[in-house]
């Protein structure tokens, strides 16, 4: 770790013992007494003021004019970090999916207009934003199934289609969306796409409902949102027409090690709160920890996450020093292993906890309803498995596709 990212990993630890942690149960209070799923608890704009007054802001922005500058390796362990408080720390310190992401598409992408209306306050955290892919119609993890049409008509667009699971759009400081859909449909599969900035009042958007996780309504909501005849600007076409899947490309790659990271931070914190269930529930006479399958699990789980946390730390320092395409094989398969690690960690610890570990008394049930959807977010596992296996087979499709000399056949 370097020294600037150690300064940060202290501070950011002492932020989450003196603030994070204590303002858990105020934050779950406040959310009870508004009776508001979806409500924005002051606690929240409590934190992200600390956040920001001992310069834990941005903390994943690699640009120096937005952040810190950190690199992937650097910002890794820091939102390991925020993960074990995943309701409160990202948030809090300006880090939240899918802003992180968004922020990162109009540094790259967005014009002068768009960085002033959206960027701007995105990284004053004044607003959030949502990132509308998803469709309810066809299997979106293969992108160039995506219907939303976008027709182009003068120096407009005009967008029609069904969005679905456009995460942080109930959250009420959404303001805007980045929405990818279909501009040509005769173009070649990956140039079919195109990505939009679209405010979510924009006349013909309509958020139809909120979708649950596992029964749990999320505050920053899940929507399905309805496009009716909405009129959009060409200047609010991001890089260009047919540049849509090259953008996911580029916002899917930090978003994936960030998720990775935080999933880790959650094994760690179920981990710790499955220690100290054992140490304290007495069984037949003994506590818990002293059976020999909890000590297995609690083994297991150390294993499982110095495994999973080195080859994360592997695919962040790939990211910066070769690139996220030479590190694609990697990102893929930490974004398998990750959430596959902490869902089987979560439902042990469950299982040590007995009946409360399935109540919302302890954050165990609602961590493995939140970390279950990972294995989905930004493409499902089999996703990620076929494009590793295709990177696999390709090292010998030539040697085994080239016909052996005859004498290679002789006994």
């Amino acid at each position: 770790m370097s020294e600037r990212a150690e300064r940060y990993r202290t501070d950011l630890l002492a932020f989450m013992d003196e603030h994070v942690y204590p303002a858990e149960p105020v934050y779950q209070q406040q959310m009870r007494d508004s009776g508001d799923p979806h409500f924005h608890p002051p606690i929240m704009e409590e934190l992200k003021a600390e956040a920001r007054r001992r310069g834990l802001w941005n903390l994943f922005h690699p640009h120096p004019e937005w952040g810190p500058g950190l690199t992937n390796l650097e910002y890794a362990p820091l939102a390991e970090i925020m993960g074990r408080s995943p309701h409160l720390a990202p948030e809090a310190c300006n880090c939240a999916a899918p802003d992180t992401g968004n922020m990162e598409v109009l540094t790259l992408f967005g014009s002068d207009a768009h960085k002033k209306q959206y960027l701007e306050p995105l990284l004053d955290g004044t607003i959030r934003s949502a990132f509308a892919m998803t469709e309810p119609a066809v299997a979106s993890s293969d992108a160039t199934n995506i219907e939303l049409s976008m027709v182009r008509d003068g120096d407009e667009y005009v967008l029609n289609g069904r969005k679905w699971l456009a995460s942080n759009a109930m959250h009420k400081n959404c303001k805007v969306l980045i929405v990818m859909g279909k501009t040509d449909p005769d173009a070649p599969a990956h140039r079919q796409q195109s990505m939009m900035v679209v405010p979510i009042d924009a006349p013909g958007v309509t958020v139809l409902r909120n979708l649950t996780v596992f029964g749990y309504a999320d505050r920053e909501g899940h929507a399905e949102i309805d496009f009716h005849d909405v009129r959009v600007p060409a200047a609010d076409v991001l890089l260009g027409e047919g540049e849509g899947f090259a953008i996911s490309q580029a916002r899917l790659g930090p978003g994936r090690i960030h998720h990775c990271m935080r999933a880790i931070g959650v094994a760690e914190r179920a981990l710790e709160l499955m220690c100290r269930r054992a140490e304290s529930r007495v069984t037949f006479g003994q506590p818990l920890s002293e059976r020999a399958n909890i000590q297995d699990w609690i083994a297991e789980a150390r294993i499982e996450i110095e495994m999973t946390r080195l080859l994360t730390l592997k695919a962040a320092w790939l990211m910066d020093t070769v690139g996220n395409k030479a590190a694609r094989t990697e990102i893929a398969a930490i974004k398998v292993a990750a959430p596959t690690m902490a869902l089987t960690i979560l439902d042990r610890a469950i299982q040590v906890h007995g009946g409360g570990g399935v109540t919302d008394d302890f954050p165990l049930a609602n961590a493995w309803a939140q970390v279950r959807t990972l294995r989905l977010a930004d493409g499902p596992d089999e996703v990620h498995k076929r494009a590793i296996a295709k990177q696999e087979l390709r090292k010998y499709r030539d040697e085994v596709r080239t016909p052996a000399p005859a004498s290679a056949n002789r006994p």
